[in-house]
């Protein structure tokens, strides 16, 4: 039997990992483990147009299967394009392994072409970054990394001289068990029997929901209904908490609509649940809070904490409610379940009013009919920018839908490398991937991706020829727009030039019949529509200091234009509403 190189042995410990996919484009560094890829039958290379989507994919990838995703790119410019797409997996607690292939090791330091020092450059955006400088440090340097990644949720990059990959591995290489899965994390009783204390005290009780509350619907809700409490959200919290939600009352920040702000202010006690939130401007500062969170390092760093719980949400709700006590007084339910019916109520009518008529088509339009032909089991990746909103107002949750996006770290161009990655998961479920124009074309080179794998991704492309988000920033300091036209082709016929579906919609009548043909195709399919750039209004709640940190903000202005089926789940919780 022929010895094992380092870089086969590199590939062999990912496939013991879980990894099944290697994301990234070639070069010289790289051949080593590129070859020993393409022998062995347990995982595929995914050669993409540009690192920066191969990063992104992984990214989406981890977080569809909730599993290590990996991505690779060569020597110095190679990797150095995969840093936007790992921060953004870093910052989203996707657990992704990148290789970051390095010159020569008996050149580092001395200025050899394309020489950079990756193990430096990604230690921002990772838990782990380190270089292998001999061959008897990567199986125990590689399982590290790994056990980084997934036991900390986030990226962990190892470095690796092409050169080194190409050397015999050591003989007798240990082989350890692999970390690939979390445990659960459950706080003291002594946190449990403060938290009960406070929660019996009060009378008003507000529960705030983020990406934590993941796999605790039914504890949520369980809690929520024992102390009479009014649910909201953020914007990364919405798939995991707001189907089947008796007690919702929106979602807070710049995006948010209903009466989550005022549930959040008018408690006596707001619990974060798996949040961390970072809008401190939306949030009080003159209510008793408790914070539960399985990342003790995000506890209090947005507001002043009464009480820091130390665990994931779902053990926690489980050690807590046996012991709460069950409130009787609703009012304040029912008090903010009608005030964010009524808020709804008065802007739903935005989007509905002649609506069938208006060109440029509302994107509001657009995204409500998307939200009702698109399958009830859908991965929607969403654009920074307009499109954020689209999906926050219009896209509907339902405890199987997935909405993934660079909530956190407010990428442009992250849609379409997402739905790369989601798709690569499981070429039978619907990929959508909800692309603004600016975005789009920032890495639409990748849309040769979908073709060159055959990957039936769904390209909804939000289409205003600008970028509508900056103009509003612009708007809102005084500034006329300026750079932020763009001068776009026709993409339906880019997209069929490419080998793919291409349709390009300009009225609204024909606009639920082009996404139903698209979502009917079996292969990558793109709908280039032509929306109303104009579409801007003025919501209520909104301060000067709330609109500072925030890459859609620096504005007093957000998009209100609708909230689409929302509305009809927001009617039917107040009908549990006694007459006031």
């Amino acid at each position: 039997m022929a010895k094992q190189n380092v870089a086969e042995q590199f590939v062999d410990i990912l496939v013991r990992a879980g990894v099944r996919r290697l994301y990234g484009v070639v070069g010289d560094s790289l051949n080593p483990v590129v070859d020993a890829v393409r022998r062995n039958s347990a995982i595929d290379w995914i050669h993409v147009r540009h690192e920066e989507t191969a990063a992104f994919a992984a990214g989406a990838e981890a977080q569809i299967t909730g599993s290590l995703a990996a991505c690779a790119g060569s020597c110095g410019p190679g990797n150095l394009h995969l840093i936007n797409g790992l921060y953004d997996a870093h910052r989203s607690m996707a657990p992704v392994l990148a290789l970051a292939s390095h010159i020569p090791s008996s050149e580092i330091g001395l200025g050899y072409f394309q020489e950079t020092h990756p193990d430096r450059l990604f230690q921002e955006c990772s838990h782990y970054s380190e270089l292998i400088s001999s061959p008897r440090q990567m199986p125990r340097l590689l399982q590290t990394a790994i056990q980084h990644a997934v036991g900390r949720s986030g990226v962990s990059v190892v470095c690796l001289p092409g050169d080194i990959a190409a050397e015999p591995a050591p003989d007798k290489a240990p082989q350890s068990a692999l970390v690939t899965s979390r445990p659960t994390v459950r706080p003291g009783d002594v946190d449990i029997d403060k938290l009960v204390e406070m929660i019996d005290a009060a009378g008003k009780v507000t529960l705030f929901c983020g990406s934590g509350t993941a796999g605790a619907h039914t504890e949520v809700m369980r809690l929520a209904e024992r102390v009479k409490s009014p649910v909201g959200h953020a914007l990364r919290g919405k798939e995991w908490i707001q189907y089947d939600n008796p007690y919702d009352v929106g979602m807070s920040g710049l995006l948010g609509y209903g009466a989550a702000y005022e549930a959040t202010h008018e408690c006596d006690l707001l619990i974060l649940l798996g949040t961390d939130f970072p809008y401190n401007a939306f949030l009080p500062d003159d209510v008793r809070i408790a914070q539960i969170d399985v990342r003790p390092e995000v506890l209090g760093r947005r507001s002043r904490l009464d009480l820091a719980v130390w665990g994931d949400v779902r053990e926690t709700l489980r050690c807590l409610l046996p012991r709460v006590r069950e409130k009787t007084d609703r009012r304040f339910l029912d008090k903010m379940l009608k005030k964010h019916a009524d808020a709804l109520e008065g802007v739903v009518k935005a989007y509905t009013r002649k609506v069938e008529k208006h060109v440029p088509i509302h994107p509001e339009y657009v995204a409500a009919v998307l939200d009702e032909v698109a399958d009830d089991d859908a991965v929607f990746t969403v654009d920074t920018g307009m499109c954020n909103v689209w999906a926050a107002r219009y896209v509907s949750p339902n405890g199987r839908r997935r909405i993934i996006g660079s909530f956190s770290h407010g990428s442009m161009a992250n849609a379409l490398p997402m739905a790369i990655g989601a798709q690569f998961t499981d070429r039978r479920r619907q990929v959508v991937s909800m692309s603004g124009d600016g975005g789009f074309a920032m890495l639409m080179g990748d849309f040769l991706t979908l073709v060159q794998h055959d990957l039936p991704v769904k390209v909804v492309l939000f289409n205003n020829s600008s970028l509508s988000m900056v103009e509003l920033e612009m708007l809102v300091a005084g500034l006329p727009s300026y750079g932020t036209a763009n001068t776009n082709p026709d993409f339906a016929a880019v997209a069929r030039a490419c080998g793919a579906h291409g349709v390009r919609v300009e009225k609204p009548k024909h606009l639920a019949g082009a996404l139903k043909d698209a979502f009917r195709h079996k292969g990558p399919a793109l709908v280039d529509i032509v929306t109303d750039p104009n579409a801007l209004s003025i919501p209520p709640k909104i301060s000067a200091e709330m609109v500072t940190g925030f890459a859609l903000s620096a504005s007093k202005i957000v998009l209100d234009g609708g909230v689409g089926r929302m509305l009809q789940m927001a009617r039917s919780n107040l009908r549990n509403v006694p007459r006031l």
